[in-house]
């Protein structure tokens, strides 16, 4: 008996050591917006993660559990994604910058390390651009390059044109209108499958994790908006068909790491390497053997190992 409690100790500890919970927290921001956040306390190092599209500081809990425990890690919600409200439509991805520049503030996270995730990499190279001061290393994951991320009109068979651009949020709002149908009915299984051809064509969550993810993505409010910012996006020095580029990228003098999954359907190579070319010399590319747009779930042991050794140099 008294050996049977010792085991059922031992898993319970173990239980609760790898399935922590990250209860959402919110703040209110001076514009009248609230952020919803996640924390996992640890020690005085800290790593702000901030998200993709689609998704929100749910996505990284199995990063966060695992993470090294001398980080102190923040997980924030983007406007209208996750528990975050949307009372004002976003038009850039300056403006969900300027959001987590005021979460920073109020959370008094000054010199930390930043990792963004797809589009919450081109937000991240925003912050460390604008605000250096509060980016000691910047950590890119399947980010969306530094020109932005097109799209095309569709000819009658359903293929992009090259060159012909959507530039207008009702052009995109037509364009999306599928999955934004999927959102509106709370159809999880379309979503499902628009991530299993693009994103999870490796490896999928497990179907708990899973289910809790497709309800998560469902809680995103700005899919046009967010859209139309990523193809407005540009903070190379080059045109990129649609816009001049501010130039941006060469101010971001941090260490960066760019990550790039050599399976990537949503992501494209040149993305990584334009990076890489823009920010300059700082920056390293690194490509993750066997994984797509996901690295969380398709080798979450390879992007820690690829993230530790950056965070250690």
């Amino acid at each position: 008996m008294k050996k049977l409690l010792v085991v059922t100790m031992v898993l319970l500890t173990f239980l609760m050591v790898f399935s922590m919970d990250f209860p959402v927290k919110t703040i209110k921001l001076s514009n009248g917006e609230e952020l919803g956040y996640r924390i996992k306390e640890g020690g005085d190092k800290k790593l702000l993660l901030i998200h993709g599209n689609m998704t929100s500081s749910k996505h990284w809990d199995i990063l966060m559990e695992k993470f090294d425990k001398d980080y102190t890690i923040y997980a924030v919600d983007m406007r209208g994604f996750g528990a975050s409200t949307y009372k004002t439509p976003v038009n850039s991805l300056k403006d969900f910058e300027e959001d987590i520049n005021e979460f920073m503030d109020k959370m008094d996270l000054t010199n930390v390390n930043v990792a963004g995730w797809s589009t919450g990499g081109g937000v991240a190279m925003v912050l460390a651009a604008d605000h250096p001061s509060k980016v000691k290393k910047l950590i890119l994951i399947e980010s969306v390059g530094t020109r932005g991320y097109p799209m095309f009109k569709i000819d009658q068979a359903g293929k992009p044109i090259p060159g012909e651009f959507l530039t207008t949020k009702e052009e995109i709002a037509v364009q999306v209108s599928p999955l934004q149908n999927a959102y509106d009915n709370k159809d999880k299984e379309t979503l499902k499958a628009i991530w299993e051809s693009s994103i999870y064509t490796h490896n999928k969550p497990d179907p708990e994790k899973y289910d809790e993810y497709l309800d998560d993505m469902l809680t995103q409010r700005n899919l046009t908006d967010v859209d139309y910012a990523l193809v407005h996006f540009n903070i190379s020095e080059e045109h990129n068909g649609i816009d001049q580029g501010n130039g941006k990228a060469k101010s971001i003098d941090c260490p960066v790491l760019v990550l790039w999954g050599e399976n990537d359907l949503v992501v494209p190579e040149q993305m990584a390497l334009d990076i890489k070319k823009d920010i300059g010399e700082n920056a390293e590319l690194v490509y993750l053997k066997n994984s797509g747009h996901s690295p969380l779930i398709d080798n979450l042991d390879q992007l820690l190992d690829n993230m530790y050794s950056f965070l250690r140099k």
